[in-house]
């Protein structure tokens, strides 16, 4: 792949990183060690169409391709990846399906108040039991007239103490999931729709990510996305446009490590020396910028194949499987070019290595991704 930035993705680059520099990066610190979803900054997103970023014109969005989209994640995420997991699953699990596989009915009703940011989406998958087998969904919902009633629970749930609109993932028949797989449009103020506790997570900690129960929730059968049996593909391709928005997320991190660890090294003297004139930080800093250029370019090539129309589940997952732990790797280097600086909470590598952990976890395991690229792979004809 040739790519060149334009002078539209330099712009923006430009643009997005003088504000999350100037409104996110003097309380990044204090919002992870405090666990706090910062209101006020996200106020001030919703006026740059942050939680629109690729929704047509017509429904209030910014209207983006995928690259410009990315840009955008990676930047927020290099100052605040708590942050860029808010935009990025508001963004592709929530606004992109209903774009995507909704009746135009559901666009209309749904997405205006979505794309100005006055109710954050997010997905509800993932159940006590039930992680990477989303076959294995035990949240059932049982039919009525005119409506069917949830009843579940859902865990790990990102965005999921302040969402307004959820899309959650269930069963009609325990004896046959996959067959009886539905996926429903639910907001947060039906009766039955109970947010729980915020979970106390390692990383990504200003994410407001709580557990999700539903008892006898009552949803209106128009809100189904699909049809009866339609729940866990229209779930996976879904997934397959988040994974360009984690591994974007990721490199985000990478990039901020990086940036920490070159500055460290000219700054930091050892032996009368800065460290950076030691060949094995050289080393290190080469590296390090080799993996993200490597990652970025894949996270690119995954845009254009999902703006081009062609099938991309093989690439994004590429991607994402990629980029996170080119992030982990990076901020584990970072860790070690600071020593015991690093390993400490007043620097801000501690919080890169803990949040680049999650994302080798976030929609979908490295082991999930690899199994997705394999099928990809042997699809292929010879």
């Amino acid at each position: 792949m040739d790519y060149n930035p334009s002078l539209k993705s330099k712009s923006l680059r430009k643009a997005v990183r003088m504000f999350a520099e100037a409104e996110i990066g003097p309380i990044a610190h204090d919002i992870d060690r405090d666990a706090v979803f910062p209101w006020d900054v996200v106020v001030k997103m919703k006026s740059l169409n942050f939680f629109g970023l690729q929704a047509p014109k017509t429904f209030g969005g910014a209207e983006m391709d995928s690259l410009s989209y990315a840009i955008v994640i990676e930047e927020i995420s290099r100052v605040s990846a708590a942050l860029g997991l808010c935009l990025t699953v508001h963004n592709s699990l929530a606004v992109y399906p209903i774009l995507r596989y909704g009746t135009d009915e559901q666009k209309k009703r749904f997405l205006p108040d979505m794309v100005k940011g006055e109710k954050i989406g997010t997905l509800c998958m993932t159940e006590t039991s039930v992680g990477s087998d989303a076959a294995g969904v035990e949240t059932h919902a049982g039919q009525e007239a005119g409506a069917y009633v949830l009843n579940g629970t859902k865990i790990f749930i990102t965005n999921g103490l302040v969402c307004g609109t959820a899309l959650v993932f269930a069963t009609t028949d325990y004896q046959n999931p996959r067959k009886g797989s539905v996926l429903f449009i639910v907001e947060r103020d039906t009766p039955g729709f109970i947010v729980g506790e915020k979970e106390d997570l390692c990383g990504m900690r200003a994410n407001p990510i709580a557990t999700i129960f539903l008892e006898n929730c009552h949803v209106p059968e128009k809100n189904m996305i699909g049809h009866p049996g339609d729940g866990i593909r229209l779930c996976l391709k879904t997934m397959d446009a988040g994974r360009i928005g984690l591994a974007a997320l990721a490199t985000g991190i990478a990039q901020a490590a990086f940036e920490a660890s070159l500055r460290y090294a000219k700054d930091r003297k050892q032996f009368q020396k800065p460290l950076s004139s030691f060949q094995t930080i050289q080393n290190y800093l080469a590296d390090m910028a080799t993996d993200i250029d490597a990652g970025r370019l894949l996270l690119y090539r995954a845009c254009e194949a999902l703006d081009s129309g062609r099938p991309f589940a093989g690439e994004a997952a590429m991607a994402k499987l990629y980029c996170s732990a080119m992030a982990m790797r990076i901020a584990d280097k970072a860790v070690q070019i600071h020593g015991g600086y690093g390993y400490s909470k007043e620097y801000d590598v501690e919080r890169y290595f803990r949040d680049a952990k999650a994302t080798e976890i976030l929609e979908g395991t490295s082991e999930i991704q690899r199994i997705v690229i394999s099928r990809a792979v042997l699809s292929q004809r010879a």
